[in-house]
């Protein structure tokens, strides 16, 4: 069933009007033209058990002339309890819709509150789908099925879902992540399921997961799986800008594993554990460029402490070198301070190497050639034992 000239040659022959999927499995559908061509008695397309993402949406309405549904629904509320009809051409985030009949949907605050439009809270459903609990598991059922204070019903129940969504304006929710395996970054709460949105609206992806890594103890790191778009190579630093125009530092992966294809587990959902750890952390010093002034000099030192490499060329990527929002504010206050010049954090994702971030340096300096005086010392010093350079600094400074 994950063979789309399989599932294509059923279609034609059996002229199938009607197919549910899994947008994993309408991935690989879409990919194959040649079979999609062979679909033409399909009418509608429903896809559901995971987040539709834009791209596919639009590949999806180049490939076929049938209908797209996107359903949502767990199933202690009998699978599918929203619904939202794709219009050929929308952009942007895939809503998961209106309740279907008979069924309500409440977005409610960690207080049980109903939560203002646009803001993000957990989905809970009420009406005639809901289940009754969970067989020998009295704990769970009262945890997850909670008395409904808005029902006329006697003896009611609302269901937390567990998913964390929102309402938007026109009155449709959109799917944003769950609420029962939190990731923190660092000590700051992330939904990859947002960095996933966000990377498959960049135009040079086709599709796209992020994980929260711990390959080395201690150490949690964003790591982004991503398929090209057709016809495209992206760079990690191109993928870092596109993302930092809509995403806090905080969320930006710092490793990018670029693949043919996302692995798929028997269901044909995406198989997370199946993705290859990263690359190691990039430490040789092939072709490595010197920098060419003092200023470069510093930013390259300074990063190459911070990322205890032993040394740091002027076109190294600050994130290839392991890299990650932590340490990159680490190196802008260090810069900040020492120079004495308004550098901003989010200066670092976009301009990644000693000689782009050098040259937005002198760009905010009120006075190049001091900053340059400022940076020859500084380069002095810091290529100084670290227990003489502190103290260097402190008399610098002053």
């Amino acid at each position: 069933h994950r063979d789309p000239g399989y599932l294509a040659e059923v279609i034609e022959a059996q002229r199938v009007t009607v197919l549910h999927v899994v947008p994993s499995l309408l991935q690989a559908f879409v990919e194959a033209p040649a079979d999609a061509a062979r679909c033409r008695t399909l009418r509608t397309v429903i896809c559901s058990g995971e987040a539709l993402l834009p791209e596919l949406q639009r590949r999806y309405f180049a490939a076929f002339d049938a209908r797209l549904l996107n359903l949502y629904g767990p199933c202690e509320a009998a699978i599918d309890v929203t619904h939202w009809p794709c219009p050929p051409g929308a952009a942007g985030h895939v809503p998961i819709g209106r309740p279907v009949l008979n069924t309500r949907a409440y977005v409610l605050d960690a207080d049980g509150r109903p939560a203002p439009i646009g803001v993000p809270g957990e989905l809970h459903i009420a009406g005639r789908q809901i289940g009754r609990g969970y067989q020998g598991r009295p704990a769970l059922t009262a945890e997850r099925f909670i008395p409904d204070p808005y029902a006329d019903e006697p003896g009611a129940r609302l269901y937390r879902t567990g998913d964390i969504c929102r309402w938007r304006p026109d009155g449709h929710l959109d799917y944003l992540g769950r609420t029962d395996h939190p990731i923190k970054i660092r000590g700051i709460r992330v939904e990859l399921d947002e960095i996933d949105a966000a990377l498959t609206a960049l135009p040079q992806v086709r599709a796209a997961v992020v994980l929260c890594r711990e390959d080395t103890p201690g150490d949690k790191r964003l790591v982004a799986y991503v398929v090209p778009a057709t016809g495209t190579s992206p760079e990690p630093a191109q993928l870092r800008t596109g993302l930092n125009r809509t995403l806090p530092g905080y969320m930006v992966p710092g490793h990018y594993v670029l693949l043919d294809a996302l692995p798929l587990n028997s269901n044909g959902k995406t198989d997370r554990h199946a993705l290859p750890a990263p690359p190691a952390t990039r430490t040789d010093t092939t072709g490595h460029t010197p920098p060419r002034d003092a200023v470069e000099a510093v930013v390259a030192l300074v990063s190459a402490d911070v990322l205890r490499l032993e040394r740091v060329g002027a076109h190294d990527d600050f994130f290839d070198l392991g890299g990650h929002s932590l340490l990159a504010t680490k190196a802008v206050m260090f810069l900040r301070e020492h120079l004495e010049v308004d550098l901003r954090v989010n200066t670092l994702f976009q301009a990644p190497t000693p000689a782009e971030l050098a040259a937005q340096i002198l760009a905010l300096a009120p006075d190049p050639d001091l900053l340059h005086s400022t940076a020859a010392a500084m380069r002095a010093v810091l290529e100084l034992s670290d227990e003489d350079a502190a103290a260097q600094l402190h008399l610098l400074d002053t």
